[in-house]
């Protein structure tokens, strides 16, 4: 690809904090990478919502659409709790998603080997996990219906529906197959096949197209299970693939394994666009203070690049400067021990920049 159109949408908390070091690293790999790049900025989350009265525009719809990746911030805040949950930040998120189709979302979890003391699990347990999960993005429980509240008093009631078809479990499943086969040829469905018929059709629909991938180890854990055993053996896991609430829950998790969930970057992509973002919220306690950790953010532009400008020598080059920061000793202020300088975000923003300029020469 020898040009590339990103969309950028910091929306809220630290998402512009972290976005502004992203970017700048982006724009020094295009640079050295002989690729254009055209950058465009457009409000999202809260700050949409009070620039224009929604969490995400129509004409911001149809941009993302057009682009060929966007950058994703953070939304989200308790400046806007108390707003309608239709009315909400999260609601331009799951729009978002929704009209770009980007069904498949990709949330690696790496604990790095200079990181080993932050993670909260036992070196022994912990050393050398590298997983991802694999998240089936617009549909299930988020997106279902009927959902909805009605009635009164001790006798209201809410309901949400999970619901998938045969076409969305083929398509998130191929996904996860062929993202084993580049990896340890190892994947995990995880379902609750025993309690929910839709979770029973999920497994069907996986062991049938494991037919398909027969040199790719295929294997069925139910979601508490996957829970456990994520945490007692991290190391085990290659690939997991899940739906849309397990893949949430189960991801966030993966991110605390890790030391901290500044480090977990994302992408969601569908057959014509895509989506990066960190995984990490909009810590709305620390925005504004320079103490958010970047390296999410940096690492869903190696995941831009990677898998939309496919070019794996400049996604290689960053990835390898985070780690060349970390070896280093830099810390944010959420991977610090005691007695530990603590960089800013601008700094440890700047470190890997650098580490990226001396990588691509």
């Amino acid at each position: 690809m020898s040009n590339l159109d990103v969309l950028v949408l910091p929306g809220d908390g630290i998402g512009p904090e972290v976005t502004t070091e992203a970017i700048s690293v982006l724009k020094r790999a295009c640079e050295k990478g002989g690729i254009a790049l055209s950058l465009e900025e457009a409000d999202f989350g809260g700050a949409s919502i009070d620039a224009h009265g929604a969490p995400i525009t129509q004409a911001t719809l149809d941009r993302a659409r057009l682009a060929d990746g966007v950058l994703l911030g953070a939304c989200g805040g308790p400046k806007w709790d108390d707003l309608p949950t239709d009315k909400r930040p999260e609601k331009g998120l799951l729009a978002l998603r929704e009209h770009m189709e980007v069904f498949a979302n990709l949330r690696p979890a790496k604990l790095f080997a200079p990181l080993a003391e932050s993670s909260p699990l036992k070196a022994e347990r912990a050393a050398g996990f590298d997983f991802i999960v694999v998240r089936e993005l617009v549909g299930g429980i988020y997106f279902g219906k009927p959902r909805f509240i009605e009635g009164e008093g001790a006798a209201r009631k809410g309901v949400n529906t999970l619901v998938y078809d045969e076409s969305e479990i083929l398509r998130i499943g191929r996904v996860a197959f062929e993202t084993a086969r580049k990896r340890r040829k190892k994947l995990l469905s995880v379902d609750k096949a025993n309690v929910l018929e839709v979770m029973g059709l999920w497994r069907e629909v996986m062991t049938e197209l494991g037919k398909e991938y027969s040199d790719v180890e295929l294997d069925h854990m139910y979601v508490d299970n996957a829970a456990m055993q994520l945490i007692l053996r991290p190391t085990d896991f290659d690939v997991l693939v899940t739906g849309n609430m397990f893949g949430d829950i189960l991801s966030d998790l993966a991110a605390a394994a890790t030391g901290s969930i500044g480090l977990l970057p994302s992408a969601a992509l569908g057959e014509k666009c895509a989506l990066y973002e960190p995984v990490h919220g909009s810590a709305p306690d620390i925005a504004g203070q320079a103490k958010a950790n970047p390296l999410a953010a940096i690492m869903s532009i190696a995941m831009l690049l990677e898998h939309t400008a496919k070019r794996s020598d400049l996604s290689g080059a960053i990835y390898g400067a985070v780690e060349d920061v970390l070896a280093d000793g830099l810390r944010t202020g959420d991977l610090a021990k005691q007695g530990d300088k603590v960089l800013s975000t601008g700094e440890m923003g700047a470190a890997v920049l650098a580490k990226v300029e001396a990588r691509l020469g």
